[in-house]
């Protein structure tokens, strides 16, 4: 199957409900929804790194094994906080000197880069270091968490380009948590609207933030206007 789909992702405590989901991506998915709406959750319950206090059942279905740092990578919000600031980025790759470089050609690193440390360099060419080890393994599935938050708007456009071409190239999925929807509309085709754990609209992007039938995933839609200022 071409299709993975999340026949069901239920995520309990003491025995109330904080998710309760299923949902398909087809190629790239943005699961949205405002701060504790679940998305965290979600996505630490997709890598397996929940707190044990909870209860998470997972079922779901693809045509790979579901192993992350392999056919599961992903992508963080900070990349200032996933790289060591005392370690060379070179030995942060995990990766062959070859991989290294084929990888930084793809994202439009210079080479000296690799014998830097993190702190030398800027967010945009952090975040694309960060990229770079996720697609490391060559992943069927790239989950990426916000990853654009910490950026300026210029870097911003560079890497919702980079991600889209890198896709075409290599054929990954997408799964991107967020709760911006204009990056969202640029990155994804898809959507899934959450809220309090649970999807109350989805469907193809451009269609759901052109005519939303919630008034949740309005105020989503007119957070985003007002805080970019431009079109509606």
């Amino acid at each position: 199957m071409n299709i993975i789909a999340i026949d069901r992702l239920k995520i309990t405590h003491n025995d109330k409900i904080l998710v309760d989901l299923s949902f398909e991506i087809r190629r790239s998915l943005a699961l949205v929804g405002q701060s504790g709406s679940g998305k965290s959750l979600t996505l630490k319950a997709l890598l397996g790194m929940s707190d044990t206090s909870l209860n998470v059942l997972l079922e779901k279905q693809c045509d790979f094994e579901w192993k992350l740092g392999k056919s599961v990578a992903l992508v963080p919000q900070n990349p200032f906080t996933a790289l060591s600031p005392l370690t060379r980025i070179k030995d942060q790759m995990f990766l062959s000197k070859e991989r290294s470089l084929e990888l930084f050609s793809l994202l439009g690193l210079d080479a000296s880069l690799l014998e830097r440390f993190p702190p030398e360099l800027s967010g945009g060419q952090l975040q694309r270091v960060v990229v770079a080890i996720a697609l490391g393994s060559y992943p069927k599935l790239l989950l990426l968490d916000e990853p654009t938050t910490a950026l300026d708007p210029a870097s911003k456009e560079v890497m919702i380009t980079l991600l889209k071409t890198l896709q075409d190239k290599m054929g990954f999925k997408m799964l991107f948590v967020t709760h911006d929807m204009g990056v969202a509309s640029e990155l994804c085709e898809d959507i899934c609207v959450i809220r309090e754990g649970r999807m109350i609209e989805k469907g193809v992007i451009e269609e759901v933030t052109r005519f939303p039938k919630e008034s949740y995933t309005q105020a989503l839609i007119d957070a985003e206007f007002k805080t970019r200022g431009f079109r509606h």
